[in-house]
């Protein structure tokens, strides 16, 4: 049987740990554990984090994409539990994703795809984002506009101007992840761009960059080109 988390010396509790420390002192399992909060007569809210874990190759991009019957799978994580660790990746995804706001002005590429690298990361498919800007490069809007499996997202040129279209944006940016985690275009990524730039270019809509996101990192296909 496992030793009780409050028979631990409190610098080693993970309450009291992120109390005296803070959170970034917490290991995944500690964190977890806080989270997860009870345990089993068998085991710690520790123990099950570390089973959690274990089912996740630690892992914690696999986390999200677990199921509630995944989590209630192991040991110690009932229905509730296995809600509340869904609503807590759901959060963290949320958190992760750029504000939808029209006052925000895109300088250059870095900005861009600072907004993204966090939320697309984590993405298992293909996601490409068409970024809607004005004349002053201010945010009009955001939208998806394909999602794919994991090595390609189709996408077509009238999809994403059709969108500009709509929003009356005399520019766009489009980005999209690699869940390999390498962010280097592919042939298919610089042949989609000049397509989409021809067509955008006879409507009078400017495709000013394509950025691939990979992990911590991105490329713009447009990157001899500049500041935006």
């Amino acid at each position: 049987m496992s030793v009780k988390i409050k028979e631990l010396p409190a610098t080693e509790r993970p309450y009291e740990k992120l109390e005296l420390y803070g959170e970034k002192m917490l290991s995944n399992s500690e964190l977890l554990s806080i989270i997860i909060k009870n345990g089993t007569k068998e085991y710690t809210a520790i123990d099950i984090s570390n089973k959690l874990l274990k089912k996740i190759n630690n892992n914690l991009r696999e986390l999200q994409d677990l199921s509630i019957d995944e989590f209630t799978s192991i040991q110690g994580i009932g229905k509730v539990k296995a809600i509340q660790l869904k609503a807590m990746c759901e959060l963290a995804k949320r958190m992760s994703r750029p504000i939808n706001d029209s006052k925000i002005q895109i300088k250059n590429t870095k900005d861009i795809a600072g907004m993204f690298i966090d939320e697309l990361k984590y993405e298992k498919r293909e996601i490409v984002k068409l970024v809607l800007l004005n004349t002053k490069n201010i945010i009009i809007k955001i939208v998806d506009v394909s999602f794919g499996g994991t090595n390609f997202a189709s996408l077509e040129p009238k999809d994403v101007l059709m969108e500009a279209i709509k929003a009356g944006a005399p520019k766009i940016i489009i980005i999209h992840n690699h869940p390999s985690g390498d962010p280097e275009p592919s042939l298919a990524d610089f042949e989609i761009t000049n397509r989409i730039e021809k067509a955008s270019k006879i409507i009078g809509i400017q495709l000013i960059d394509h950025i691939v996101v990979g992990d911590e990192k991105y490329v713009s296909i447009f990157s001899k080109k500049g500041s935006l």
